[in-house]
């Protein structure tokens, strides 16, 4: 009995290794599968529709071919499960079986005219670009070029976004969608770290989406985004908005303010300590009043004891994997950043753990 009872709890344990073992062999599923569903505009149509959409529906008003009609309740059938959509009963229905599909919190965040739709940055993580260089991490151990993106392309991620319009394109409008977001949340819960500051230097602003909400919610701010020439082409000033060309490793403009908005993580020690110490001369006419302004991931240590912190924790170190795959640098934890706070002469800091993943350190001279 014992021994049978032994056998029967072995073969649970291997096929429970085996499930784990194939969840994480078809993940990338779920991401392709999402991909495939807004590029056919089904989280628009099903927000269009106002109520919830059955099946039927939603299929007449999408754009495929007739053959491929009996597919698409699959294709929800993984979303929904994956918390991408939602079903609910019909209004109004003399079959009271019958469901509708509906947006979840996810899915509404995916909208195309969401002021703050995830969809760029979504779609740009996984253009060929940037999953070409996952097929090359192991040839990438072996040799020494600095990133895996280097091994399958040849150039780095920089190199590469300079020479290629579509990709720096695609790639700037991936970061100003991300930047909508946080700068909103940013606003709202840090109003205090912009308190007093009359200049700000958004350095590596892209298209200038950050500081463009700055000088709204605080017009006595004049701003300054600071990116390399190719990255800032064409972009108009306005009345207290500047973009600036330059080189972050070389000097930054002198402001009260420097933000470092995801910059860091894109490099080493050895290089995220030259820009900050660039970033202290930037602030050093200001004595004790100037400040660094930094977002970015605070990885934490231990795994969390519940399911919100536990994706978080997740969040962040494929965050950590990214970096290394596609660029040089590293998400960091508090100790790594406080390292590299000090190094760069800077005395103090203060966290503000309000961006989910992501944290606000605002540091001090």
């Amino acid at each position: 009995m014992v021994e049978s009872q032994d056998k029967e709890l072995a073969a649970t344990r291997l096929l429970n290794a085996q499930t784990q073992i194939w969840n994480h062999t078809f993940n990338f599923i779920i991401s392709m599968s999402l991909k495939s569903a807004i590029e056919l505009n089904i989280p628009d149509i099903i927000h269009k529709n106002g109520k919830p959409m059955p099946l039927p529906l939603l299929i007449s008003s999408l754009q495929i071919h007739p053959s491929k009609s009996p597919y698409i309740h699959r294709l929800m059938r993984i979303l929904t499960h994956s918390g991408f959509f939602s079903l609910q009963k019909l209004p109004q229905t003399s079959n009271p079986l019958e469901e509708g599909y509906v947006l979840t919190e996810a899915s509404t965040l995916l909208l195309k005219d969401h002021p703050l739709s995830a969809t760029p940055f979504f779609l740009a993580m996984l253009d060929p670009v940037l999953r070409k260089p996952w097929y090359e991490i192991t040839n990438w151990f072996q040799n020494d070029d600095p990133s895996s993106f280097h091994t399958a392309h040849g150039k780095t991620f920089w190199e590469y976004a300079k020479v290629d319009p579509n990709f720096n394109h695609f790639f700037n409008e991936a970061m100003a969608s991300d930047a909508s977001l946080v700068i909103s949340v940013v606003i709202d819960k840090c109003k205090e770290v912009f308190k007093g500051i009359k200049s700000l230097v958004d350095v590596g602003g892209g298209t200038g989406t950050v500081a463009k909400a700055i000088v709204r919610a605080f017009p006595e701010i004049e701003c300054i985004v600071f990116d390399l020439p190719h990255v800032i082409d064409g972009l108009q000033d306005s009345r207290n908005l500047k973009f600036v060309g330059g080189n972050m490793f070389e000097a930054i403009p002198p402001s009260d303010a420097i933000l470092l908005k995801w910059i860091l993580h894109d490099w080493k020690d050895e290089e995220s300590l030259r820009i900050l110490k660039k970033c202290k001369e930037g602030i050093a006419g200001k004595g004790k009043a100037g400040k660094v302004i930094i977002i970015d991931m605070i990885i934490e240590n231990d795994k969390g004891d519940d399911h919100i912190t536990d994706k978080l924790t997740e969040n962040q170190l494929l965050f950590d994997m990214l970096m290394m795959v596609l660029l040089t640098g590293k998400e960091r934890n508090e100790t790594e950043w406080a390292k590299l706070i000090v190094s760069a002469g800077f005395t103090d800091y203060k966290i503000y753990p309000v961006l989910g993943s992501r944290s606000l350190i605002e540091v001090y001279p």
